[in-house]
């Protein structure tokens, strides 16, 4: 089955760095393209990044534009987000995200989201 991990978060001062990791089984990785998405309490999920299949391709919410970076490495089938210079406002939970076409459905697949909390 479609499995989806993250991982990296935690504490981490504004200005400082933190690289967010998504471990994915259960699908072909390198076939599908891949997101991040956060969410803040009191607030609804939003889209962070995205990148295609090959990692040839990327975009991101303005809102983090020059300072988060997303990236792929199909080999380990890992995706990744550098968030550099974060901000208090990045405070949320981030979730990694598939849309997998297995059998006859296609189906959104979520990690278990990892909490990153900015703060000096």
């Amino acid at each position: 089955q479609v499995q989806l991990v993250e991982s990296g978060g935690g504490l981490v001062q504004p200005g400082g760095s933190l690289r967010l990791s998504c471990a994915a089984s259960g699908f072909p990785f390198s076939n599908y393209p891949m997101n991040w998405y956060r969410q803040a309490p009191g607030k609804e999920r939003e889209l962070v990044a995205a990148i295609t299949s090959a990692g040839l391709s990327t975009n991101y919410a303005d809102s983090v534009k020059g300072r988060f970076t997303i990236s792929r490495d199909n080999a380990k089938n890992t995706m990744y987000l550098q968030m550099i210079s974060p901000k208090p406002e990045d405070t949320a939970v981030y979730y990694c995200n598939a849309l997998v076409a297995l059998g006859g459905d296609i189906d959104d697949y979520w990690g278990q989201g990892t909490q990153v909390t900015v703060s000096s």
